[in-house]
Order: structure tokens, then C-alpha cells, then sequence
């Protein structure tokens, strides 16, 4: 097989550092990879080495699927231009999205990526309610535009990022492991820590009904995916959404990362919690890797935003290629029953996943749904302190053994699994054995530490009992070495 490229990588690095933005940064900065073709859930870099791909969420139906393909190439050899003329793509492709929706939801709008979707979508809130006060939970991630930036915790965070507009109100993410609230410190119940994290956002929408008359909107992602792979306890949103409609506003689900099947049991990860949205957003998997995207919402909703006399004008929004291209991964999700591979697959690696928190105690949680799958690492269970290090170690390995993983959450800690939907369970087994290897690794690399335990501990074995606060000391003394 052929890789061909137009010059060697190392000039390919040179002119990007003197062209690209320095703020664009790359996967495995000191040593990146030039990525030339890409097939179902492969990549090849220029040297024709295969690497088995388990991030790229974008992918969806698998990298260049030879039915995309070939309906974006149909389409563009006819004609591509706005959505101001009519084509039968873009009703075809809004008919068929409704359809996957609650019956509430059955007005479309077509724009081109998820940041812009998420945007529109903060815009028909604002304009419904007639109000701006925004709840977007911390470490959230929503998208680039400015607009998005403000309800991203996730950039605001950090140390260079902008200040947080006083619209604007952070509730604690529900993460029921290292959040505010988990188990077993706060409840050993799911329900009940839903309820203590359901009621940060009352205490938010009483304040605000009492001081403004209520609140624009509350955003999330139906999964929480930047901020490391979370699951919201049972009935969490459902009561959020309670308390948000109560003060007024609106429920946008932003299922960018974890829409259209991901979560295997359901179309759209809204689903599994039982919920209606007022209005919801995808992206990134709509068009496997073209930039499509869309915003779903309610009759009541869009009239308000017609009834505005402000027209909505997107030039490439919607365009024909574009749906035909969404068409098309649609097609490939019905027909190859991807949404039933993801959940057979992603039990599989949930379950592998599972027994490896058993052998490895670098492994403090391991959750998931479908192929949507985060491994939390921390150097202490008890104190939960997050592997930073240590995960940074694991997907740099994990690159050295032809396989990309990636990191998040605000520690970086979360290993994150989100492959294109056509995985294997022999890629799951490939993607478990590998990390299995190189956790032990980690592990043989802790043996001195374990020698110097033994070392120190040795001369006060059969101290009395009232002398065993001593022994506890050192050993706590030894294990931060």
C-alpha cells in the first residue's frame, strides 16, 4: 500500500511552526504524528504504520466509509451552494433526524459545526425567555466561539483564560468519584447523590427567579466528555431540568461528543436519563469528519425566534453536499446496526475495563456507556489523588504500541476511550491486553519503592500495639516517596 505525501514530515513540522498559530497544538507535541489516510477505526501515518484508533469520536461510521464517500462525491459533482434554494437533502435529512427525537422536538436548524450549533442554541434560548442568566456546569466544555467560551468552565479554568461574564453560573459537575459530593464519604446511594447534586442548580434557579424572574437556560453535555468521562447518577437531570423549568428557562442537551448511538441503548444519550430537552445540538459524528451540524428544537421555540424579524442566514449551513454526506452516515448507522455493535462492544471493554481495576491500583474508577468510556487514575484509592503524571505515561506508551488514546478531565487524568462506532471486540481485547501490559509496567517501576517500604518498616516489626501510630507514619512517609 502506497502512503504518498508531498514532502518529508520534517518540513511538514517546519512549516507549520512558521504559519500555524501556535495556540493550534498537536497530539504528542515532541514527537507528532503525520497522518496521511485513515479506514474504518485505523489511521496510517507516512510511513504506512497502522495505528488502531480509539479517540476519534469524529470518525463515527469509520474513517473514510466507502458510502459517505461516495455520496459526498455525488452530490459535489452536481452542486453545492446554500440553503436559500430548495434540495431535497436537506428536508430528507431533517425528516429523518426528527424522527429519532421526542415529539416535542421537530424544528431543525443547520449550521456547520458544534460550536456554532451550541451558539445558535444559547441564541433561541436568550431570545424565548427574554433572559440571559446562563447555568453551565464546572469543567464543561461547549465549544470555541466566544460566546461558548463564556459557558466553558473547562477554558475559563484556566490560568490565561477569560474571566467568567457574571451571567454566567457554575454548578459542580456530577462526578460521584473525586466531585463534591461521592461515595462513600456523602451517601451510598446513586439517587441521593443525584439529589445533592440536582439541588446545587435549585439553590441556583431559586436565587436567580427571586432576584431577575428566572433564568435563561441550563446547558450540559447529556455525558460530560472534556471533563472526564461522566456519567450523572440516576435521576440528576431530571431534577435539574424540574428546577430550571420552574424558574423559566429552557434545557439544552449538547450531545456533540455522545449523540447519534454512541451510548448503544439509545439514539441520543438524553435518552438514557429519561429526559426531554427543550432543544438540543450535534455535531462532530453528523458528518464523520465533514463539517455538518445541526440544532433541533421546539415549534413554541423557533416562532419565537421568527417572530423577531430577524432572518437566519447561513451560507454553508445545510448546503447539499453536507446533507447528502449526514444522509449517508445515517444509512451506515441503521444498516450496519452500529448502535447494537456499541453497546456489545462497549460492555465488552466496560467489563475488560472492570477487571483490570482489580489487578491495577493505579485504576480508581471505571465508567461508561456504549463506546464512551473513561478510566480514572490516581496514585492513592483512599485520598484519590489524581495520576497525572502516570496518565500522560499510559497514552504515550499506548502510542508506541500503535494504539491513540487520549486524557482528560481536570486533573488529565481520565483515559478516554470514544472509538469510531465499527470497533471490534478484538480491537477492545487489543486496546485491554495493551494497557494491561503497560500499567504492570508502571507497576515493576514502583517495586524500589516497595523495597524501601520493607527496608524501613522491618526494624520496628513487633513493636507493641500502642506503638503502631509509629509503624502508620512511616509507611505513610514512604508510599508519598
Amino acid at each position: 500500500m502506497a502512503f504518498l505525501q508531498s514532502m518529508p514530515k520534517s518540513e511538514t513540522i517546519k512549516l507549520r511552526e512558521k504559519h500555524i498559530g501556535a495556540a493550534c497544538q498537536l497530539f504528542f507535541r515532541s514527537s507528532p504524528l503525520k497522518i496521511v489516510r485513515g479506514i474504518a477505526q485505523f489511521m496510517y501515518d507516512e510511513t504506512g504504520e497502522r495505528f488502531l484508533d480509539c479517540i476519534n469520536n469524529v470518525a463515527h461510521v469509520g474513517h473514510c466509509h466507502p458510502h459517505v464517500v461516495e455520496a459526498g462525491r455525488n452530490q459535489m459533482s452536481l452542486i453545492s451552494t446554500n440553503n436559500r434554494y430548495l434540495h431535497d437533502e436537506l428536508v430528507i435529512l431533517a425528516e429523518r433526524l426528527v424522527k429519532t427525537m421526542p415529539k416535542s422536538l421537530s424544528v431543525c436548524f443547520f449550521v456547520n459545526s458544534g460550536s456554532e450549533a451550541n451558539d445558535l442554541a444559547l441564541r433561541l434560548a436568550q431570545i424565548h425567555t427574554k433572559k440571559k442568566d446562563v447555568i453551565t456546569l464546572d469543567h464543561a466544555y461547549h465549544g470555541h466561539l466566544t460566546s461558548m467560551i463564556d459557558v466553558s468552565p473547562y477554558k475559563l479554568n484556566l490560568p490565561g483564560g477569560p474571566e467568567k461574564p457574571e451571567w454566567v453560573h457554575v454548578a459542580p459537575v456530577p462526578d460521584t468519584y473525586r466531585g463534591k459530593y461521592t461515595y462513600p464519604r456523602d451517601s451510598q446511594s446513586e439517587e441521593e447523590l443525584g439529589c445533592l447534586y440536582a439541588n446545587e442548580i435549585g439553590d441556583i434557579c431559586r436565587e436567580l427567579k427571586r432576584r431577575k424572574g428566572g433564568v435563561c437556560a441550563f446547558i450540559a453535555e447529556s455525558l460530560q466528555s472534556c471533563g472526564g468521562q461522566i456519567i450523572p447518577p440516576k435521576n440528576y437531570m431530571k431534577r435539574v431540568y424540574e428546577f430550571v423549568r420552574e424558574a423559566n428557562g429552557v434545557c439544552i442537551a449538547d450531545e456533540v461528543q455522545v449523540g447519534f448511538g454512541r451510548v448503544g441503548t439509545h439514539m441520543w444519550a438524553f435518552e438514557t436519563q429519561d429526559v426531554v430537552p427543550d432543544i438540543v445540538t450535534m455535531g462532530k459524528p453528523m458528518g464523520n469528519g465533514h463539517p455538518v451540524a445541526a440544532v433541533i428544537t421546539t415549534p413554541e421555540i423557533a416562532k419565537s425566534f421568527a417572530d423577531t424579524g430577524v432572518e437566519y442566514f447561513n451560507t454553508y449551513g445545510g448546503n447539499p453536499v453536507s446533507c447528502a454526506i449526514a444522509n449517508a452516515v445515517l444509512d451506515v448507522i441503521e444498516e450496519e446496526r452500529l448502535m447494537e455493535r456499541a453497546a456489545r462492544v462497549g460492555n465488552h471493554l466496560l467489563t475488560r475495563c472492570e477487571s483490570l481495576k482489580h489487578k491495577h491500583r493505579l485504576i480508581g474508577d471505571v465508567r461508561g456507556r456504549g463506546l464512551f468510556v473513561g478510566v480514572e487514575l490516581v496514585t492513592d484509592r483512599d485520598t484519590r489523588t489524581p495520576a497525572t503524571v502516570e496518565a500522560k505515561h499510559v497514552v504515550d506508551r499506548m502510542r508506541e504500541e500503535k494504539i491513540l488514546i487520549s486524557r482528560d478531565g481536570p486533573d488529565c487524568n481520565v483515559l478516554k476511550f470514544k472509538p469510531p462506532m465499527v470497533f471490534t471486540t478484538q480491537d477492545a481485547d487489543r486496546l485491554v491486553d495493551i494497557l494491561d501490559r503497560v500499567l504492570s509496567e508502571l507497576d515493576e517501576n514502583t517495586k524500589p519503592v516497595q523495597v524501601k517500604l520493607e527496608v524501613l518498616v522491618s526494624p520496628i516489626r513487633g513493636v507493641e500495639s500502642n506503638d503502631m501510630q509509629l509503624k502508620t507514619n512511616i509507611q505513610q512517609c514512604v508510599k508519598a516517596v
